[in-house]
């Protein structure tokens, strides 16, 4: 006899509790119209991921059960389909993050995630506390296994499961998304699920919470380790899987695209939940005619419609000519509403007010950074005025360094390129024109400059990109040394410039806005670094 499964990759909002349960109850109806045995959801799916300090308020988790109750009546009348629902519960003054099955009209069972992740975004055993009892419950003669998320990263709950007769194991699953994150999570299903003879059905959430982004990819694997089914990057998607005698026996593999593409995808994803769960009616993007502000507009449009999207080139007397012509170029391809405001007169206002102060003094980054503040002054006004958010520009490489101005270019609501390495940059503009060409060639030829004194290139006051990049990802993402680092190649007085640059920058880092996350280690959750701190290695 066969079993149907059905994934439920749903995006879930964090404290939306009526939403999410009608987003669970939605999924589950169409499965069971398609013939599903069983519904899987993804981890804390009734309440969205993560809570975070909502999991330390009483009404939080009353409200919850309260949610949970009417989730089992919407579903009672889905005869014999067993529904797995992520949620936290709070037990005699316990609280535990549980994944319960729903089944004719009542909870028939419920699972407590036994290890709890407290590493890099993850914060659980603030929250939660671990639990050790497998659950495994039979559908026609089959027999299902629950695990949650972290718990297959580790050997022993799967063992449990293994041992309590699971011949398919259930994992509900809030696992957010990094660059070649898939290929790992397949690698570690391998090594602790089906090593012991089960077969794996991986449900992920979908969506952006703040800066963290959850891809979906769920898959199935059969008791070889077999890809047999995944579903779609960073979209809601619902596949239905068959299973006999604990194998599947069907299933589409979604084709994998490219990093740039998965990337891409994901920074749309964050920008239109960011802005849509938060209720911000568009976005305002300050234009410079560079690449970063050019990716930041594709990639605001392509999340929420050229209408919802507004455009400002605020110039300068520093401001090149074709940079005027190229931000009026991609305005023009992408269709949004563009205005130019130029910024001479507050310039020449700020100087003649500190004539005075400046006397006898000469020109310097003070005054580039007046101009940067006079642009972050216009937009933060625009978005007061209009409700729309400021989106800001900048990227990883530059916010590394300090290669920003506080309440200048940093000001804004939300950093879509906060994790984007310049490099990166380039790479996710070309692999953007090959869907459609609305990025002007000469923004991604031109030398980069942020054109707040004459003649002025990034190059002027920073390395080549390509050697701040390696560096910084070798110190920052991956812990290495500068001995290390030097080791590697890099010059000596390269290294100590950029590790030096990073460590004196962390002020400026823990005021910028919150920015979407892409790689291992991003200068948010993950990053924790004193910001009053005398070591030195």
């Amino acid at each position: 006899m066969t079993v149907k499964v059905a994934i439920a990759q749903i995006n879930s909002t964090v404290g939306d509790l009526a939403g999410n349960r009608s987003k669970i109850a939605e999924f589950s109806r169409r499965a069971a119209e398609q013939g599903a045995d069983i519904v899987l959801t993804p981890e804390l799916s009734l309440v969205g991921y993560p809570p975070e300090d909502l999991l330390l308020r009483d009404s939080f988790y009353a409200k919850t059960a309260q949610t949970l109750d009417e989730l089992v009546i919407d579903l009672s009348g889905l005869k014999d389909v067993h529904v797995i629902v992520g949620h936290p519960v709070e037990k005699d003054g316990l609280r535990f993050n549980a994944a319960s099955v729903l089944l004719n009209g009542r909870i028939s069972g419920t699972y407590y995630k036994h290890d709890l992740p407290n590493a890099t975004v993850f914060d659980e055993k603030r929250y939660f506390l671990s639990a050790d009892l497998p659950l495994v419950f039979d559908v026609k003669g089959t027999k299902f296994g629950v695990n949650i998320c972290e718990d297959t990263w580790f050997s022993h709950a799967p063992a449990c499961a293994a041992e309590a007769g699971a011949q398919v194991l259930l994992v509900p699953n809030g696992s957010p998304f990094h660059m070649n994150k898939q290929h790992l999570r397949v690698d570690v299903m391998h090594a602790n699920v089906t090593v012991h003879g089960m077969s794996l059905v991986y449900a992920n959430l979908v969506g952006g919470q703040d800066e963290l982004i959850f891809d979906g990819n769920s898959f199935v694997l059969d008791q070889q380790g077999t890809m047999r089914a995944q579903l779609q990057h960073c979209v809601e998607d619902l596949q239905i899987i068959e299973f006999k005698d604990g194998q599947p026996i069907n299933g589409t593999i979604v084709e994998q695209s490219s990093v740039e593409a998965q990337v891409y995808k994901a920074l749309v994803l964050g920008v239109r939940d960011y802005i849509g769960k938060n209720g911000f009616p568009g976005a305002l993007i300050g234009m410079s005619g560079g690449v970063d502000s050019a990716l930041t507009l594709a990639v605001a449009v392509d999340a929420l419609g050229a209408d919802k999207v507004r455009a400002i080139m605020m110039p300068s007397p520093y401001t090149a000519e074709i940079s005027l012509v190229d931000s009026r170029d991609m305005v023009k391809r992408v269709g949004v509403r563009y205005d130019e405001i130029g910024i001479n007169d507050c310039f020449e206002a700020f100087n003649r007010t500190l004539a005075a102060e400046f006397k006898g003094l000469p020109q310097d980054t003070t005054e580039e950074n007046i101009q940067a503040r006079i642009r972050g002054t216009i937009l933060m006004a625009l978005s007061n005025k209009h409700g729309a958010i400021v989106l800001t520009t900048g990227n990883k490489s530059e916010m590394a360094v300090g290669y920003c101005t506080l309440y200048g270019d940093m000001a804004g609501g939300f950093a879509v390129l906060k994790d984007i390495a310049k490099t990166l940059v380039y790479r996710l503009c070309a692999y953007r024109n090959t869907v459609a060409d609305v990025i002007p060639d000469r923004i991604l030829t031109r030398a980069p400059s942020a054109e707040l004194r004459p003649d002025q290139t990034d190059q002027d006051s920073l390395p080549p990109y390509d050697v701040l990049d390696a560096i910084m990802q070798m110190y920052m993402e991956e812990n290495q040394s500068g001995a290390e680092i030097i080791a590697a190649g890099y010059r000596k007085e390269d290294v100590a410039r950029i590790t030096h640059l990073i460590k004196i920058n962390e002020y400026k880092r823990r005021q910028s806005p919150v920015g979407i996350r892409v790689t291992h280690r991003a200068f948010g959750r993950d990053w924790r670094y004193p910001i009053t701190s005398k070591f030195r290695e």
